[in-house]
């Protein structure tokens, strides 16, 4: 009895080994797949697009911390916060795929365009809330057209799930600006993106971003 034990106990561990080895097969070759596709996909024109949108979410942020500060609009507080969302969902691509950045202080860019863009709305941000609302409304209509233009360019899934969900988050702070420029008696007409796109936007509802 005791023999038979033995036995069936030995081909019971035997099927065990057999088997955990083929899942663990299974699962590298599958995790093994995913890295080359990583490593083919990004390009140095998708590693640029990332550097560029990482200062451009950071001029948002950096904008918003500012204006916050001199007219204390819940837009700005709560806006900031998300923007610095879209900076790390960025941040971490960049690390996934071993990109080297660098985040400057606040205010501070290594891009000359956004440099000046900063400048200019730290300026005329302070003159008044209407102003200061009509810059939110301009950063979010920049980084619509910037992103959807990122998207066009790039064949990386990864990357085209991330900026449709900053060009979704984006479109509810278009949204949100808009609302604060109408309260205020103040209007905004988009610069970047066409006319119908900013209507569609502003005749749909707050979206829900992944």
């Amino acid at each position: 009895m005791k023999t038979i034990l033995k036995i069936q106990y030995i081909f019971t561990f035997i099927i065990l080994i057999i088997s955990t080895n083929a899942c663990s097969n299974d699962s590298e070759d599958e995790f093994i797949g995913d890295k080359i596709e990583e490593n083919i996909t990004i390009l140095q024109e998708d590693a640029d697009a990332l550097l560029f949108m990482l200062e451009e979410e950071k001029l948002a942020r950096d904008t918003y911390s500012i204006l916050y500060e001199k007219w204390g609009l819940n837009q700005f507080a709560n806006i900031k916060k998300s923007e610095q969302t879209h900076m790390d969902a960025i941040e971490n691509l960049l690390k996934q795929n071993e990109i080297s950045y660098t985040i400057l202080p606040e205010g501070v860019f290594n891009n000359k365009e956004l440099q000046a863009h900063y400048d200019t709305f730290k300026e005329d941000g302070a003159k008044s809330v209407i102003n200061a609302l009509k810059i939110g409304a301009t950063i979010e209509d920049l980084d619509i057209k910037d992103l959807e233009n990122y998207v066009s360019l790039t064949k990386n899934n990864t990357l085209i799930n991330v900026y449709q969900n900053l060009i979704c988050g984006s479109r509810n702070h278009l949204r949100s600006f808009m609302k604060g420029l109408e309260k205020n008696g103040g209007t905004y007409t988009p610069q970047f993106i066409t006319q119908d796109a900013f209507d569609a936007i502003l005749n749909s509802s707050q979206e829900q971003c992944n």
